[in-house]
């Protein structure tokens, strides 16, 4: 008699050991929100004391989009093959450093590189932080302590653009990227010490590395002949074609290879499944929406209504209020409930809204009114976003559990890095656009309006602080008119992105965490062999599980 006994099942954890289970996520994420928010008030200043243009801003933030857009199936398939604990520690690790070395850039070329460097730690952190919450808790308990986890989230969200400002105001900018390496520190020794997750299944290990060059090359030639077409090249030239058309030869490449490598980065496989499709269709209207706030409105308090970093993180706090406020209650009902449909719909109608009042900002829009745009938009966002990879994992195999997870991310991240570069364009020729008609009959009367104009002039970003008032009211008001004008591209996305989530089918969530649903699933492949075994052989064998019992199908 052969006996196939599987693993004793997991007892039900208790909260406090769950929270110590993740403490050194919480921290790990705590760290990376915290030293984006804390540089996200100050980067006009940062932008204008390197003496960067508007281009350079815009780079400054797609080059982590990018990095992290790039990284993010990666490091979701390597949590399917390698030990998920080492992985979440090197990509905090990678995440630091990058964070260390930009506090020392000298110019703006140096800081977009380092910047780089911290994608791809934050696309391991994205993928890997829900790869291993999925693994300990299941989606039915998932939303509340997420809901809690946002809570701590909203905490370094609020307080990051107010420190960064109180920082930059006080000692300069540099010392923003300096105040996350003790919390840096703290995670990873409490990720040693709490952090105990199973180990991958697969004994062989097969990384798609021509998927990988081909994903990166791909998706970086469609982000520069997006954000430089029209401004460095034009788009009727040899570059432009040779930049587009070869984006597209080497992303179909990617998609081709896919399909016959053993373990791709991102499994076409997926595709079949409608809820993961149409949640990646709602990923991009929702990443273009998140994105675009978070660089964009450091600009507009700063540019458009001249306030000074401190004060720009303070008037940003209604968009954090209503996002994390969204998300840790939401985060309660779903899993009190079980219910998630409702709420996401709700989440994304408040999104289209949103964006909608956002397009038509002015500089001179009275605050209470802005105040309310951005809590309506924080809201709908906060509703939509963690659900979506909820929903993945929970109608995913837990086996694909980091590419399906990894997807979702990647897609939101490399729809919101492209509608970012795209909105950034716009920005910048509708700002210079704007400037150029409003000053076509200014006669500069003094050497600081004659310093200001030649500024203007070399597309820098401009520091509002030195610009005479006669000059400075232009700017801000061409700035107000173009950040509106960027935000029109987001509208018809978040339409479609209620669409999507309108026909994602209405699946109850699961009581059990990927764990539990990996170990039945290596148990259901013993009894398999065990049943072929019993139909090729003249012997008996008999399947024992856990309890003792003969299982039904075996007898």
């Amino acid at each position: 008699m052969t006996s196939l006994s599987s693993p004793p099942s997991s007892t039900t954890r208790s909260a406090r050991e769950v929270f110590t289970a993740i403490s050194g996520l919480i921290v790990g994420m705590f760290v990376a929100v915290l030293s984006g928010t804390v540089v996200s008030t100050s980067l006009p200043v940062i932008i204008a004391d390197l003496g960067g243009t508007q281009a350079q801003y815009t780079w400054v933030i797609t080059a982590s989009l990018l990095a992290t857009a790039v990284s993010t199936p990666i490091w979701g398939k390597l949590a399917d093959l390698l030990d998920r604990k080492v992985l979440v520690q090197v990509s905090l690790v990678l995440f630091t450093l990058g964070t260390v070395i930009a506090g020392f850039s000298t110019d703006t070329n140096m800081l977009i590189a380092v910047r780089v460097v911290q994608g791809i730690g934050v696309g391991g952190l994205m993928s890997l932080v829900m790869v291993a919450v999925a693994l300990i808790i299941s989606p039915r308990e998932r939303g509340k302590y997420m809901g809690v986890v946002g809570g701590i989230m909203a905490f370094a969200t609020i307080g990051g653009p107010l420190l960064g400002g109180f920082i930059t105001d006080v000692w300069g900018w540099r010392a923003n990227f300096f105040v996350g390496v003790p919390f840096a520190v703290l995670a990873l020794v409490l990720l040693q010490l709490t952090l105990h997750l199973p180990k991958p299944q697969n004994a062989k290990v097969s990384i798609d590395y021509l998927g990988i060059v081909l994903l990166a090359v791909g998706v970086s030639a469609l982000l520069i002949w997006v954000s430089m077409g029209g401004s460095q090249f034009d788009w009727d030239s040899s570059t432009s074609y040779a930049l587009g058309i070869g984006a597209a030869v080497v992303i179909l490449a990617f998609i081709a290879v896919e399909f016959v490598v053993p373990e791709p980065i991102v499994p076409m496989t997926l595709f079949k499944n409608r809820t993961f499709t149409l949640s990646v269709i709602a990923s991009i209207a929702i990443g273009v929406s998140m994105f675009a706030t978070s660089v964009f409105l450091a600009q507009y308090f700063q540019l458009a209504r001249g306030a000074t970093p401190t004060e720009s993180g303070l008037m940003t706090i209604p968009m954090i209020v209503g996002q994390m406020g969204a998300s840790i209650i939401i985060g309660q009902l779903v899993s009190r409930f079980g219910k998630w449909k409702g709420w996401m719909m709700l989440g994304s109608v408040l999104a289209l809204v949103g964006v909608s009042l956002m397009s038509t900002l002015r500089w001179d829009t009275p605050f209470p009114l802005v105040a309310i745009y951005m809590f309506v938009l924080g809201a709908g966002l906060g509703m939509v976003m963690q659900n979506l990879t909820l929903i993945v994992q929970n109608d995913t195999p837990a086996r694909q559990l980091g590419a399906a997870s990894s997807g979702v991310n990647f897609f939101r991240t490399i729809a919101g890095t492209i509608g970012v570069t795209i909105m950034g364009s716009i920005l910048a020729t509708n700002v210079g656009a704007y400037i150029k008609d409003d000053l076509a009959t200014f006669v500069p009367k003094s050497p600081e309006e004659v310093s200001a104009l030649t500024s203007l002039g070399s597309g820098n970003v401009p520091d509002m602080s030195s610009l005479p008032e006669s000059i400075r009211r232009v700017v801000e008001s061409a700035y107000g008119l173009g950040i509106a004008d960027a935000f029109i591209v987001a509208v018809p996305l978040a339409v479609i992105g209620v669409i999507a989530i309108a026909f994602i089918r209405n699946k109850p969530l699961s009581t059990k965490n990927s764990a539990e649903q990996l170990r039945e699933q290596a148990e259901g492949s013993a009894i398999e062999v065990a049943e072929a075994e019993v139909g090729g052989s003249t012997g008996s064998i008999r399947v024992v599980a856990n309890d003792g019992r003969v299982p039904e199908q075996v007898r």
